[in-house]
C-alpha cells in the first residue's frame, strides 16, 4: 500500500482564525507543507443567497459545510487569489481549486486563469469545475440553473480543444461562440492544466466527464467497489486505465457533541478501507481537530504521521 497523500482544505477555518485574516492561510499553507501535506485546497461560492441554510447551520460549527447548511454570510474568500500567494511562497504543494463553479464563468476566462495559476507554480495547480447546488448563486448572475450540466460539457470540450490544439481556437455551441481566439501563454504541461471530477456521487454525468477529460475523482460519497470495478473496465475500453486516476475521499468523523473537536488518530483509521479500495489521497478539515491556528504545525505534523501509520 503506497503512502497516502494529505490535502489540507483551507476555505473553511473561521472556527480557529480571524476569517479577515488571509495572510494566515498563507502561512498555514506553508506549515502544511513543511510537515509533509501534498496539497491545499480551497472551494468555491461567488456569492450566498438568503436561503443557502435551508437545511440548517451543522450543529457543531466545525463540521463539513454541505449543500443546505450553510449560513448566508460565512466567509469564503477567492481561491484563485489565495492559491496565487501559496503559490509564491511554496515549492512542492500541489494547489487544488475545488470545486470551481465554472458555468458562472467563460470558460475563455478560465482557461486564462488557470493557465497563468498552472504556469506561475510549475505544474502544481489542479482544477475541479463542477456545478454546484445553490439556484440563488446562479440566478444572481443570470445562469439558467437547470442548464448548468450541460454548460460545464461545452466548455470541457472547449478546454480540451484550446490545450490540445492549442491557438488560434474556434468555437460554435449553444453556450459560447467565438471565433480565432489566440491565448497565451499556455498551461505548463503541453497536454493542460490538471482537471479532476467531482461532485455528490458517481452518476453517469460525472463518469462520462471523467473518462473523456479528467486525471482525478473527487465525490463526497465514495465509489463502492462495484463502482471502481466498472469504472476500471470503461476506462480500459478507451486505453486508459483506474491505476491513471487519482482517487481523492474526504476523511472525517462524527462528532457527538456540539463543541467537541475530532481526533486524528480516528479519522486516520476511518481511511483504511478507502486505502485498502484504492484510494491514495485523502482530504482533511483542520479547523474540525484544532480551534487556534496556533496548533496547525503540530496537527499537520500528527497528522501526516497518523495517516503513514
Amino acid at each position: 500500500m503506497s503512502k497516502p497523500r494529505l490535502v489540507m482544505i483551507l476555505s473553511e477555518t473561521w472556527t480557529m482564525t480571524d476569517p479577515r485574516d488571509l495572510r494566515a492561510l498563507v502561512r498555514y499553507a506553508q506549515e502544511a507543507e513543511d510537515a509533509g501535506f501534498d496539497a491545499v485546497m480551497f472551494g468555491e461560492h461567488l456569492v450566498m443567497g438568503p436561503n443557502s441554510c435551508y437545511g440548517g447551520a451543522p450543529a457543531n460549527p466545525r463540521d463539513w459545510l454541505r449543500a443546505g447548511n450553510q449560513v448566508p454570510d460565512y466567509p469564503h474568500p477567492s481561491g484563485m487569489h489565495m492559491l496565487t500567494a501559496i503559490a509564491s511562497v511554496t515549492t512542492r504543494l500541489r494547489l487544488l481549486a475545488a470545486a470551481v463553479i465554472s458555468p458562472l464563468r467563460h470558460p475563455l476566462l478560465l482557461a486564462k486563469d488557470w493557465a497563468t495559476m498552472d504556469l506561475l507554480s510549475e505544474g502544481r495547480f489542479i482544477a475541479l469545475p463542477s456545478v454546484s447546488w445553490q439556484e440563488e448563486e446562479y440566478a444572481a448572475f443570470g445562469v439558467p440553473f437547470h442548464e448548468r450540466g450541460a454548460i460545464l460539457d461545452e466548455q470541457l470540450a472547449i478546454w480540451k480543444q484550446l490545450w490540445r490544439d492549442g491557438s488560434p481556437v474556434t468555437h460554435q455551441g449553444k453556450y459560447f461562440q467565438f471565433r480565432g481566439a489566440h491565448q497565451e501563454p499556455g498551461p505548463w504541461r503541453p497536454e493542460g492544466v490538471t482537471l479532476w471530477t467531482g461532485g455528490r456521487s458517481l452518476i453517469p454525468a460525472i463518469r462520462r466527464r471523467l473518462l473523456e477529460h479528467s486525471q482525478g475523482l473527487f465525490l463526497l460519497i465514495p465509489p463502492t467497489q462495484e463502482e471502481l470495478s466498472t469504472l476500471d473496465s470503461d476506462l480500459h475500453a478507451i486505453g486508459r486505465s483506474l491505476a491513471d486516476i487519482e482517487l481523492a475521499a474526504i476523511v472525517s468523523d462524527s462528532f457527538t457533541s456540539t463543541d467537541d473537536p475530532l481526533d486524528i488518530g480516528r479519522v486516520a483509521d476511518n481511511a483504511v478501507p478507502l486505502r485498502e479500495r484504492g484510494f491514495g489521497t485523502f482530504i482533511v478539515k483542520p479547523s474540525q481537530f484544532i480551534d487556534s491556528g496556533d496548533k496547525l504545525a503540530q496537527f499537520a505534523r500528527e497528522a501526516v504521521k497518523a495517516f503513514g501509520a
